[in-house]
């Protein structure tokens, strides 16, 4: 007679945290890039902000490559 493995639990309690984490890091990652171009527009005197624009978009790049990884790691 063979032994029936009991179901695996899922781990919905981790997955939820990892999953807030990730919004908090978008957040603070799009949020330093956002800061960061807004001092090099005003330490170079630029009125055109194409720094903060430039380092926004690098952001959100940096933020959802990120994201893509960590829900790689994400066990179902």
């Amino acid at each position: 007679m063979s032994q029936q493995k009991p179901p695996k639990k899922k781990n919905t309690f981790r997955n939820a945290a990892i999953l807030t984490g990730i919004g908090f890091e978008m957040g603070a990652i799009i949020y330093l890039s956002v800061q960061g171009g807004k001092w090099l527009d005003a330490e170079y005197q630029n009125e055109k902000n194409i720094f903060t624009v430039i380092a926004t978009l690098l952001g959100v790049a940096i933020s959802i490559w990120l994201v893509l990884q960590q829900l790689k790691r994400i066990k179902y």
